[in-house]
């Protein structure tokens, strides 16, 4: 059973929550089905932390842009919108280069919040950061 609002396509998606952060960091929305939502972001020296990995702060931007944009296409978006209340993140695993792929799954919606669990991995499947968002579902201005 889907969990979404409304049917939607993937380039629907990206046109939609496209601009900001995520577009300066190059995600973009990937896959989904019906309890969740993928994107990639490539790992270059712009998301890079003084070390050469990927910065933790660059996958924390992927994991909440993944779970909001899932929470809000649960919503009715003339009505509610959803916003990230509380993220933590742990950093697994290192990257120096490539693409990390996020999938985010809803561990619980609420009418007034909602809690996503991201996980974020490299190319071999391997797992580079664990995160979960807390969002608060309001009422539309």
């Amino acid at each position: 059973m889907s969990i979404w609002h409304a049917p939607f396509t993937v380039d629907e998606i990206n046109q939609r929550f496209n601009g900001g952060l995520a577009a300066h960091l190059g995600i973009q929305i990937s896959a989904c089905g019906d309890d969740w939502i993928s994107g990639t972001m490539p790992v270059l020296p712009r998301v890079h932390q003084p070390m050469g990995l990927l910065h933790g702060g660059a996958s924390v931007a992927l994991a909440e842009t993944l779970g909001s944009v899932g929470a809000n296409l649960c919503v009715d978006y003339t009505r509610q919108r959803c916003v990230g209340q509380e993220i933590n993140a742990n950093h697994i695993r290192g990257i120096t280069d490539g693409i990390v792929t996020g999938t985010a799954r809803a561990v619980h919606i609420g009418s007034r919040s909602h809690v996503w669990q991201i996980e974020i991995k490299n190319a071999a499947g391997q797992l580079v950061c664990l995160s979960r968002l807390t969002i608060a579902v309001v009422d539309s201005r």
